[in-house]
């Protein structure tokens, strides 16, 4: 949970949000096949419930502050330029998350875990 004090007043952001709206705009750029399993919480779910589509999967945030850290997990689709991939999905988390919330995105780590077809 992020918690920011401004002259409006007290503002509590929760971390499940930031992962919907990563896992939300990671999945919806070119190239992307899926994303990947980044805890073991995220793999005994995905297990247990044989559910794919979790919009949080693959996605891990961590705050110091104001400053966000964004560690992504993803599969890539066959034959793309994985340097491309990578550099889009930067700029447009970068950009959905400081516009949605006003913070500031410090790193963004984005792990290619394996390619599908």
């Amino acid at each position: 949970m992020i918690k920011i004090e401004n002259h409006l007043g007290h503002i509590e952001i929760n971390d499940d949000y930031f992962s919907d709206l990563i896992g939300h705009t990671v999945t919806a750029c070119f190239g992307v096949a899926g994303m990947a399993n980044s805890n073991a919480s995220q793999g005994l779910r995905s297990f247990f419930f044989r559910r794919r589509n979790y919009l949080d999967q693959g996605v891990s945030v961590k705050s110091n502050g104001t400053d966000l850290t964004i560690n992504l997990h993803i599969f890539v689709t066959y034959g793309v330029n994985i340097s491309a991939i990578v550099d889009s999905i930067t700029n447009k988390v970068r950009y959905t998350v400081e516009q949605a919330t006003g913070l500031a995105v410090k790193k963004i780590n984005v792990f290619v875990d394996g390619m599908k077809e």
